[in-house]
């Protein structure tokens, strides 16, 4: 039978494990008796669960992590996990050699709080914080510690002198999308930027896109895998999976495009002169930036271009319902939440019609 005691001014836990084995555990200095009480009766718990861990046998945290990257390798792309494993190498220090049990809620704060006041970016932040979360929900599950600290810990908040999406999004206005393609002569390129305007499909879409993926019938490109990190992968979401419209002008530098297209087992869109998939980085570092600088515009990312094609449709008051499907979003809401800055603010076309609907 499991009891508490007291030993040389501490309460001691007495009891037998799963496999029938006496054995003690000294409370902490200072711990009272409801305390001690409660801490048997969650140890009893999980014998009767089949869950305990004695304490020797509780990992550090960077074993849990370890344990945490292995389990995801198998389940994940893996550009997603050299990130994973990128956030676990160099971000939790200060967790490493502590048993994972021991890693209280005020740590986690603390580590969070330090990060704030050392200026990292909160979206950095917080994608750093989920990957400690899901550290901490294996432990859970695999019994080494009996609560996730994430789940009670305060998360970071944005402070005043932060930006926001309005000043992270970098958007191309309708001059510089005609000087941008004005500047890129090279038909591959030219195209290439031109349906990463005209479409707002991502980089590695357009990269994956192969000739049977555009429907010339309907006028539409259907985006159903993607090249990343040297390898082909199918969308992530269903909502990725999508038929994006296109116009006339851009159906006819598509065509002209397929006649001059470099021939490839892969039947690529955009592949390199020997028919494989181009690499990302010298597209971008060789025809993409330079394009930008000859045109005497100011340096975006290639994602830009995806944004500069959502304000477009913004601009031009589409329904939001349209732009989300056209983007990929899984819902309206995800497009809202990044494009919303980019709305009016006010429309008095509006506030007129409802007057004149209800006073004519």
């Amino acid at each position: 039978m499991a009891t508490v005691s007291k030993r040389r001014g501490r309460y001691v836990l007495d009891f037998y494990d799963h496999e029938g084995k006496r054995k003690w555990k000294t409370m902490p200095k200072g711990t009272t008796l409801k305390i001690a009480k409660k801490e048997l009766r969650e140890l009893e718990d999980q014998l009767a669960k089949g869950n305990y861990i004695s304490t020797q046998k509780i990992p550090i945290f960077n074993q849990t992590a370890l344990e945490w990257l292995d389990h995801k390798k198998l389940n994940i792309r893996a550009s997603t996990w050299a990130v994973y494993e990128g956030h676990t190498r160099n971000h939790f220090d200060e967790f490493n050699n502590i048993k994972i049990n021991q890693i209280t809620i005020q740590r986690v704060e603390k580590f969070i709080k330090k990060r704030q006041a050392d200026g990292m970016n909160i979206s950095t932040l917080r994608k750093i914080i989920v990957s400690l979360r899901q550290i901490f929900s294996l432990a859970v599950k695999r019994g080494y510690c009996h609560q996730n600290p994430l789940d009670y810990a305060d998360m970071p908040k944005r402070q005043g002198n932060e930006t926001d999406n309005e000043d992270k999004i970098r958007i191309l206005n309708r001059a510089e999308i005609s000087n941008l393609l004005d500047a890129v002569t090279q038909q591959k390129y030219h195209v290439l930027f031109s349906l990463a305007v005209f479409s707002g499909a991502r980089q590695g879409e357009l990269l994956g896109m192969k000739w049977p993926d555009i429907q010339w019938k309907d006028s539409q490109i259907h985006i159903q895998r993607t090249f990343n990190n040297q390898c082909f992968y199918d969308t992530k979401t269903k909502g990725s999976n999508r038929k994006v419209d296109i116009g006339p002008a851009m159906s006819k530098k598509l065509k002209k495009w397929r006649l001059a297209c470099p021939p490839g087992n892969l039947d690529l869109v955009f592949p390199t002169e020997v028919g494989t998939p181009m690499n990302h980085n010298n597209m971008v570092n060789r025809y993409f930036l330079p394009g930008l600088k000859l045109a005497g515009i100011r340096k975006i990312k290639f994602h830009g271009l995806r944004h500069t094609y959502a304000s477009l449709l913004i601009d031009q008051g589409e329904n939001i319902k349209y732009i989300q499907t056209q983007l990929g979003h899984s819902n309206p809401t995800v497009t809202l939440n990044v494009y919303a800055h980019l709305m009016n603010k006010t429309n008095q076309v509006a506030a007129c019609k409802l007057e004149e609907a209800i006073f004519k």
